[in-house]
Formats: C-alpha cells, sequence, structure tokens
C-alpha cells in the first residue's frame, strides 16, 4: 500500500488510545496520543494508524500535518506521524519517541522528497 499520498497533509485523525492511557493487553502507558485516520484501510486490514507527537495532553480527535511515515518492514504496516501545523521533529526525535512500541519492530520512516 502507498501510504506517501499522506506526507505534508493535513489530516484528522480519531485517537483511540490517549496519552497517558493503558494498553489493554500489554500493559504499558501510551507516552503520545495513537490513534487512526477515519474510514481508511491499511495493509492489516484495520484502519491506518497514526502518532500524535507534540500534544501532551489526551484528546479524542486531532487535525494535524502528517510529517512521516513509520513502515514496519518486517510486519507491512505504517504508521502516520501526526504533528501540530508548526512543528516539526527529526527522525531521531520521531524514533525516540515511539520506540515504546516500535522498539519492537523493524521499521524506516519515510518522509516526502
Amino acid at each position: 500500500m502507498d501510504n506517501t499520498k499522506y506526507l505534508n497533509q493535513i489530516i484528522k485523525i480519531e485517537i483511540d488510545r490517549q496519552f497517558g492511557s493503558k494498553h489493554p493487553k500489554h500493559g504499558f502507558i501510551y507516552p503520545v496520543n495513537y490513534g487512526y485516520v477515519p474510514n481508511t484501510k491499511s495493509a492489516d486490514g484495520e484502519e491506518l494508524d497514526a502518532y500524535l507527537l507534540g500534544v501532551f495532553e489526551p484528546v479524542k480527535e486531532y487535525t494535524g500535518k502528517c510529517i512521516a511515515i513509520i513502515h514496519r518492514t518486517n510486519d507491512d504496516d505504517d504508521k502516520l506521524v501526526i504533528v501540530p501545523k508548526n512543528k516539526e521533529y527529526t527522525d531521531d526525535q520521531i524514533n525516540a519517541l515511539t520506540e515504546f512500541q516500535e522498539q519492537y519492530f523493524e521499521h524506516i520512516i519515510i518522509r516526502s522528497k
């Protein structure tokens, strides 16, 4: 699936794992808001997932800019990286902020050219 069409776009996401909430199965606490793009399909058959970085309070939905895609190379799954319109993050910062979950997967960060 080519999700690069989302890069640099303003995207509305729904948050189903809010900042500070506990994962129902694995028990870890979410250090970022985590959700999905409504009415999309990703390679795993679920809606396209998204990390919301730069918003340090629980939110139910958010409209922000997609600055990158975390592409899991051993899981065929993509995660959009959404931030407030005036924010930027380096690849190292994205890796640090998403490590709580991405440490279990091989991945690359895709940016627009």
